[in-house]
């Protein structure tokens, strides 16, 4: 019989390390897929050759959320347990990510995206939470789209269930920027670049900085960053190579440490 491929696909390459959903048309995510996307996350988290993970798709979806199956009550613990430990797994990273989404991004499927650093979607896209519409509610939005939207319009998304387009996504926050279809990939391909031509240390060492300084009082936020900069980043060879390179006029080489 063939080889049934992989729902998951990792690779690292060229500084990106990219996960495809490859579960096309819909990429549904059941609980063996999620088990395979986390155990992707894990190899990405101990890699050291990679300036940015990005998560893309197979097929006309994102991915349209997780299965329904799952949700049943003899499935729904283990299902929460291993969706919600992937989604802290993704969140936890060092390395900056990327979603990248040309279709549908549902329930899960919205979820994991918006918890990437960056949302980079085509004009075609659409986003939501429609669980409420089966009586249930979405944990992970529940927690971020208050801080991504702002209470009432993340509460808004979530008691209706309705989904909004790209251009809507954009304007309240939810993502990062829109693409025309026609070119999506050329454009986030020049994107990822502007990324990957940068110090991967310095990169990491940045969203850090930013995680630190989160929910914290200006000076506070100011104090924490400033000790991660002087700790670490003014040790980094990049640190040093950087400064160098603007003083001798010349462009920099990474050594990405």
């Amino acid at each position: 019989m063939p080889t049934q491929p992989a729902s998951v696909v990792c690779q690292i390459q060229d500084r990106v390390a990219r996960i495809t959903l490859n579960r096309p048309p819909l990429n549904i995510l059941d609980i063996p897929m999620i088990a395979e996307l986390h155990e992707a996350l894990a190899r990405v988290q101990s890699a050291s050759d990679a300036n940015v993970l990005v998560i893309a798709h197979a097929g006309k979806a994102f991915s349209a959320g997780v299965s329904i199956q799952d949700h049943a009550p003899e499935q729904v613990g283990e299902m929460l347990e291993k969706f919600h430990g992937m989604i802290g797994l993704l969140h936890s990273l060092d390395l900056p990510s990327i979603a990248l989404v040309d279709g549908m991004a549902l329930g899960g499927g919205c979820e994991l995206a918006v918890v990437c650093d960056m949302v980079l979607a085509s004009d075609r896209s659409v986003f939501g939470q429609p669980e409420i519409k089966v009586g249930v509610f979405p944990p992970v939005a529940a927690a971020l789209f208050p801080s991504r939207a702002g209470r009432n319009r993340g509460l808004e998304l979530l008691l209706t269930g309705e989904s909004i387009d790209a251009a809507e996504a954009h304007r309240i926050g939810l993502i990062n920027q829109v693409f025309p279809a026609a070119t999506f990939g050329e454009m986030t391909g020049e994107f990822i670049r502007k990324l990957t031509s940068l110090s991967g240390s310095s990169l990491r060492l940045t969203k850090r900085a930013v995680n630190r300084a989160l929910g914290k009082t200006l000076p506070e936020g100011i104090a924490a960053a400033e000790q991660l900069y002087l700790g670490e980043l003014m040790r980094t060879e990049d640190a040093t190579e950087g400064l160098n390179a603007f003083l001798e006029k010349r462009k920099p080489v990474w050594k990405n440490k």
